[in-house]
């Protein structure tokens, strides 16, 4: 994020004498978060505890108008705050008291409110908004998607910028109500829980609640003519899944796919313990793209995912992202691991359950089948660096990390630490560092070594191999003896899962 430099000057020091000590005190907020790789993610000074969207679309001309509200508290004394925003802004209020406003960079809404704020004081911001999400890009690209009946916000790194004002970064999580207005006859999906649905002039009204702690990045809204289904799961939480009325012939296999949410979600509450939100499902809007993305509670899911038939392995890759990557976000974006390492892995488990191939079959697999001259061991999952962020490395080597855990911890320390740790992290942040720490607690062993050689050394590590006589005997003894996973194909179908278009945000692709 970017902020003018101005110079002192002796009038400006002059006029300090005339200013109340307490106003004196108080200094901007910094225009970025301090995230390395996306040091225009994010600002400094306040946090945000809930977003009120109040929107209106329409869907011909791709006009969205909005009034967002943030509860928000400052963590210093504010004489100016930021926040991340790309449309067209009217009007802000701090404190119901108009603020002036200003743009910078790209993204940078620079306010400066009537009056600074206190430390630790709570206050509504109100920013009034319109215009075209589509026509407003970065570097060229947009992460606006343009369909036929609407229009659809899901992207990583971040999203909210092309429709609502936020402190854009995983670091500041917050509570949500979407609101939007469509014309009859077209749905609004959202987070969470649908608490409302009303009609009137021609214009229908969704009222969506996210109750639990949600990045910016993983706020979605998807606006288009949908079938819905609904049902709830065996604890009562309600399943909403949405299929755009014109997905041609992949169709039959989203559904086929998707309407198995319930069913692995309780799968994978036997793996990483209790769902941690108060709703889950997914959607399939018709865009070009060919990427999925765990929007927080209801996955996002490209039509192409789905162009070979049935594709169950990654609604369990975004199923597990709501343990990992939702509920415990990445502290900065070079912890990614902590995702989408244990994203993989949780594809790997299900293939175990089928039957279709061991975890530690398809560790071997991807181990034996890249030469050490292959630049896929050249990534670091542990810090791939903002142009790999996404790299196939970060699953699949990040995976075979896992696999080593678990062979160096057994069966049983190594499930109750995938357990233990959304448990003991819920709804905030962590570091790769805070998992090793907290897999060495658990499992009483020294992994450092471990987690450094798969992680962080660049260069083919030896093969992890199972230490137990029943896991020996899960493993191929030789390269040349493996057989390929039957499940490896499928899994490998979803590598373009996080493969964002190739197109490039703030100098780095997705």
């Amino acid at each position: 994020m970017y902020r003018r430099a101005i110079a002192p000057s002796v009038l400006a020091a002059s006029l300090l004498l005339v200013i109340p000590a307490s106003a004196a005190s108080s200094v901007p907020g910094a225009p970025g978060i301090g995230d390395p790789y996306y040091p225009a993610s994010g600002n400094g000074g306040y946090d945000v505890s809930h977003y009120d969207l109040r929107l209106k679309y329409e869907p011909k001309t791709d006009l969205l108008e909005g009034t967002a509200t943030l509860l928000t508290t400052a963590e210093q004394d504010l004489s100016r705050f930021n926040l991340d925003f790309g449309l067209d802004v009217s009007e802000v209020r701090v404190g119901g008291v108009k603020a002036k406003f200003a743009r910078s960079g790209t993204q940078e809404l620079e306010i400066t409110p009537a009056s600074p704020l206190r430390r630790g004081k709570q206050t509504a911001v109100v920013v009034k908004y319109a215009g075209k999400p589509s026509q407003f890009k970065v570097d060229g690209w947009s992460a606006w998607h343009r369909t036929p009946d609407g229009g659809v916000a899901a992207q990583e790194p971040d999203s909210a910028i092309w429709w609502f004002p936020s402190n854009d970064h995983p670091l500041d999580k917050a509570t949500f109500d979407v609101s939007v207005s469509v014309p009859d006859g077209t749905q609004a999906i959202s987070n969470g829980v649908l608490q409302s649905q009303s009609s009137r002039l021609g214009w229908t009204r969704f009222n969506w609640r996210s109750n639990k702690p949600q990045a910016t990045y993983l706020a979605t809204l998807a606006i288009g003519k949908f079938d819905i289904t609904t049902d709830t799961t065996a604890n009562g939480l309600p399943i909403v899944n949405a299929y755009s009325k014109d997905l041609g012939d992949n169709a039959g296999a989203a559904r086929a796919s998707i309407e198995r949410t319930g069913e692995v979600t309780e799968w994978l509450e036997g793996v990483f313990g209790p769902y941690p939100f108060n709703a889950l499902g997914g959607y399939v809007p018709n865009v070009t793209s060919g990427y999925a993305l765990e929007t927080q509670t209801r996955p996002f899911y490209s039509p192409r995912q789905f162009a070979n038939g049935a594709n169950v392995s990654v609604v369990v890759h975004e199923l597990a992202h709501q343990w990992y990557g939702d509920s415990v976000s990445v502290d900065g974006w070079k912890d990614i691991w902590v995702n989408e390492g244990f994203a993989r892995y949780a594809q790997w488990l299900w293939s175990e359950k089928e039957g279709e191939g061991t975890a530690q079959e398809l560790a071997d697999w991807a181990w034996s089948t890249r030469p050490a001259e292959d630049p896929f061991w050249q990534v670091k999952p542990g810090d791939p660096g903002p142009d790999n962020q996404f790299h196939i490395a970060v699953y699949d080597r990040g995976a075979i990390a896992l696999q080593a855990l678990r062979n160096e911890v057994g069966d049983e320390k190594f499930f109750q630490i995938l357990k233990g740790w959304p448990a003991e992290r819920a709804y905030g942040n962590a570091k790769v560092g805070d998992f090793v720490r907290y897999a060495e607690k658990i499992s009483g062993k020294p992994l450092a070594e471990l987690f450094e050689t798969w992680l962080y050394t660049a260069g083919k590590p030896a093969a992890p191999s199972p230490k137990s006589p029943a896991a020996t005997a899960r493993s191929l003894s030789a390269p040349t003896q493996q057989v390929e996973p039957r499940s490896w194909k499928k899994i490998a179908g979803t590598n373009t899962v996080h493969d964002h278009g190739g197109q490039v945000h703030d100098g780095h692709g997705h």
